[in-house]
Parts: C-alpha cells; structure tokens; sequence
C-alpha cells in the first residue's frame, strides 16, 4: 500500500515538480504525484523514509540524477506507431512535398524534431514516411532528433523493440516492411530507419536547448503532441517561446487537437487543413488564404482540405490549464480554439476537470444527436466524477442502449455500483464488460478482484490469469487503456493472486489496489 503524504508535503511537491519540470499537478492530480513520489523513493532507495526524501526533493540541492528518476515516475506516456492519422496525413501529403521544392537549393535537408517522443513510436512514423517519399532523391540530408525528460522511455525508444500494442492502427504492410520479428509479438525497427533517429535527454523546462546552436537556420519541423497539456500555464508559455525560437522561418509546429490554442500560439500563424490545425513561424503577415502547391499526391482516398491561414489577431481562448478561482470555468466557455459543442473540445475540458464545461458542450452536442454513445459515456465520467453517481449510472444505460456492445459503458457502470455497494449488480455488469469485449483487461481484473474479495479463491486465479494474458502483450511502461495512466508493469505487481496458507487466503483479503478510477470515484463522495 502505498504510504500517505501529507497535504502540505503535496502542495510543496507539486512546487518542486512545476519549478524543474513544468509538469502540473493540482489537488485533482495529488493521488497520480504520491504514487510517482513513492516509486521514485523506492527506486532512490529511501521508501522506508518518505518524509526524509520529500525534504531532500525539497531542497534547492536537488541532483540531475533525483530530478530524473522523479521525472521517470511522473512521464509515463502512451503512444503507438502512426498516432493521430490526420496529422501524419497532413504532414505525408503537403508539408513534405512542399519542404522537398523548397530545400531543392538550400543544402537539400529536412530537419525534424519530435519533442516528448516517449518510447519512440512517432520519431519512427515520421522516419518511415519520410523514407518512403525521398526514396528517389539523392544527396539529401534527413536530419530527426528525438528527445523526452523520461530516461528509461528513452532507453526503450534507443532499442527499437516493440509489442503488439505499439502497432495498433498500423496501415497495412508496414510492420513486415519496416520491422523484423526479433521474438513472440516482438518487432525490432528496420536498421535503415533505426540510423535516421537521433535520442537524447531534454527538459524542455532548460533554459536553452543545446542541439538548437547546431542547427542555425532552425528546424523545419517540430512534433509536441499531447506534451504541453501537462504543463502549468507559466511552463507552456516557456515552453513554446522556446520552440518558437527553434524553428526555421516558415517552420512548423505540430501539436494534438486537444493543445490547439491562439492565445498560446499567439506568435505563430494559425494554418487550418480541415479539421487539423498546425502553427507555422513566419518573418511576416500572412494573407488569409494560402494555397501552396501539392507536389505529391495523397495516398489516401481523400480530397485535400483547403488550406486557411488565419491573421495574427489577439483573439481569446481555451487555456489549457486554469486557476483555482471559481471564475475559471465561466472564462474558458466563451472561448474555445475547438469547434464549439465538438465532442473533441468536451474531452479536452474533461482531461482539464472541468465538468461543468463537459455537461455544457455536451448537452449541446446531444441535442443534435441524443444517440451519441461517446458523449453519453464521458458525461457518465464527468458526473462520476463529481460524486453524482445516480446521474452517472442513468448515462451509462443510455449510452449502453446506443451501443449494446460499448465495454467501457459496462465497465464505469460497473465500477459505479461496486462503490455504491451493489456487488451482484455489479458483478453482473463486469461480466457484461468482458462479454462485450473479451480482452477488455480491467473487466477480467475486477471480476477477480470481487471474486477474491468473496474468497472465491479458483474463480478469482481464472480471472487473474486471463488478465495478466492480456498484459503479456504490453510492455511494462505501456499504459492500459481505461486504467486512468496505470501501466502494465504495474498492473503486474497489483494482480498477485495469493497461494494456499498466505495471509491472504486465510483473511480473504488482498493486498490488491483499486484501480484509479474506483479511487476516484472514492475521493469524489468524501
């Protein structure tokens, strides 16, 4: 079990971090910091003296190496090979072609940065696409620099072996092109794509990046998806003067749908491509419209979006993180860089916690489409959440009515009465979890859990066992999916189901933690 810190160690731990990380946790978040806390101790060797590590992280003495092994236990990301098509589309289809026509005379290079890179994944999409459009142009230099604050992630990213998760929603073809199996459901990175990454330790909360004085006319192109939504408001606006300053004039900058912000990219050119968003660095105004030639065609059966650059205007909007006054929410509803009533702007609020704004777009969404199942669930979340578990649960069956087969509906359904008491309801809902989704992990994991609990000792060891079947397809940093960032590793060291004569077989009790979302659930009705 993991050891409590006391509130005001919280709140000067979520200082420490915000200062040398830029990573924000506000009280919503102090379960995620404690447990990163405590792990970081246990790696550093201190777990049997928490309250003498929170002082020695405390301590304006902090060393490199406590500042990684902190960082380590508090970036633990997902991702996998061709995130967010939209963007890779947008990228394959008019960014490069038009990198190609303009560097023909300038040195021939295209320089690439993937900020936050993790394990890898998107630094090697970006080299396997770009080595299937240069593959007929000689004497070009592709230059791609892959950085992250998480050392071990970077570990695994410099060895390029990769489980079957990495590969979801991979196009067809390009694991047996690009990847040799090394083992059972493992890929190793094709040697050629390998050379073209170059990996390296970054804080993006320096003060200067080192690399950028090796590239003085700037990069071409920089990746920080889903990196910046972590970050305190001082730590964004750091963050992306610095990436600013690092790119090339007409240079880009990509980041996820749900970072999308004029306020903060106020010094960028906003360029629409339909429905994805990228921010270019221009030495001057932009017109309205830019239309740039394409000089290579879409591989995909998609008419290209007009392309809209947007007048560099103050214009008022999302921010991604908020102040603590109760004002905040009433500010951002005015104001959004997402399609207003959008399913995408609900889930960037939701991952913000702000619930009201959730109920608010939402509602309006369903006005116009009362069937739609994934706004019905990440309502039921909101209200679940907030302690309104009557109102969740209600959610929940609408959004089970509109998809008969939807497992996440079935398991928060689940999860709900488990904390209301209603254990045969609930073990009744879990089975319909993984009826609906047979590798739905966490459904096999609760049903263990409540038949342990009910010292059903063989029903509960079937249960683990198809859980930890289901996680030897994960690496241990990869996150699960619905266990609110816990990652396989972890899930591995929870699901330890006891033998005969243990403690826990004679007490019918395990040692076994609840899922974050259950922990939720039970912060949220104290």
């Amino acid at each position: 079990m993991t050891k409590e810190i006391s509130d005001a160690q919280l709140l000067q731990l979520g200082d420490v971090v915000a200062r040398h990380l830029g990573l924000h946790f506000p009280k919503e978040r102090w379960l995620d910091l404690q447990r990163g806390v405590c792990g970081a101790a246990q790696e550093c060797g201190c777990q049997h003296d928490l309250d003498r590590y929170v002082q020695e992280l405390s301590s304006p003495a902090l060393t490199q190496r406590q500042l990684g092994v902190l960082a380590s236990r508090l970036t633990v990301g997902e991702t996998y090979f061709f995130r967010e098509k939209r963007s890779l589309e947008v990228f394959e289809r008019d960014i490069v072609p038009e990198l190609i026509r303009e560097g023909a005379g300038l040195g021939r290079a295209i320089r690439v940065w993937s900020a936050g890179c993790a394990t890898g994944e998107e630094p090697y999409s970006v080299a396997i696409m770009l080595s299937k459009l240069m593959a007929g142009l000689k004497k070009w230099n592709v230059e791609i620099l892959a950085t992250d604050l998480n050392s071990k992630s970077l570990q695994k990213a410099s060895e390029g072996i990769y489980g079957e998760w990495s590969f979801r929603g991979v196009p067809a073809g390009v694991r047996s092109e690009y990847f040799e199996q090394v083992g059972e459901d493992r890929w190793a990175i094709a040697p050629a794509i390998k050379r073209m990454v170059n990996f390296a330790q970054l804080n993006l909360m320096d003060d200067a990046y080192p690399f950028v004085s090796t590239c003085p006319n700037g990069l071409d192109v920089i990746f920080c998806r889903n990196v910046l939504m972590y970050l305190t408001p001082e730590g964004m606006k750091k963050v992306v003067r610095q990436l600013h300053r690092s790119l090339a004039t007409d240079g880009w900058l990509i980041v996820s749908p749900a970072e999308t912000s004029r306020e903060l990219f106020s010094e960028f050119a906003t360029v629409s491509f339909g429905d994805v968003t990228w921010y270019r660095k221009s030495a001057t105004r932009l017109p309205t419209t830019l239309a740039l030639p394409v000089y290579a065609a879409s591989r995909l059966s998609v008419q290209p979006p007009e392309r809209i650059v947007e007048a560099l205007e103050p214009t008022r909007t999302l921010s991604l993180h908020t102040s603590q006054d109760d004002s905040r929410g009433e500010a951002l509803s005015q104001n959004t860089a997402l399609p207003a009533g959008s399913y995408g702007q609900a889930l960037a609020l939701y991952e913000q916690g702000l619930y009201e704004e959730v109920e608010r777009v939402i509602r309006a969404l369903l006005s116009d489409d009362g069937n739609h199942a994934s706004a019905l669930l990440l309502l039921a979340r909101a209200y679940a959440n907030q302690g309104k578990l009557t109102a969740a649960l209600v959610l929940c069956d609408q959004a089970i009515a509109a998809d008969k087969m939807a497992a996440r509906a079935h398991y928060l359904r689940a999860t709900i009465l488990q904390e209301q008491g209603s254990l045969p309801e609930a073990l009744l809902a879990f089975k319909q979890t993984v009826y609906a989704e047979p590798e739905f992990m966490l459904g096999h994991f609760a049903l263990g859990s409540l038949a342990l609990k009910q010292r059903r000792l063989k029903e509960s060891e079937k249960h683990f066992a198809n859980a930890l079947s289901l996680l030897a397809r994960y690496e241990p940093e990869d996150i699960v999916p619905e266990s609110e960032g816990l990652s396989a590793g972890r899930l591995r060291e929870m699901i330890a189901p006891p033998g005969p004569g243990t403690a826990a077989t004679q007490t019918g009790r395990s040692h076994i933690r609840v899922p974050q979302q259950v922990a939720k659930l039970e912060r949220s009705r104290r």
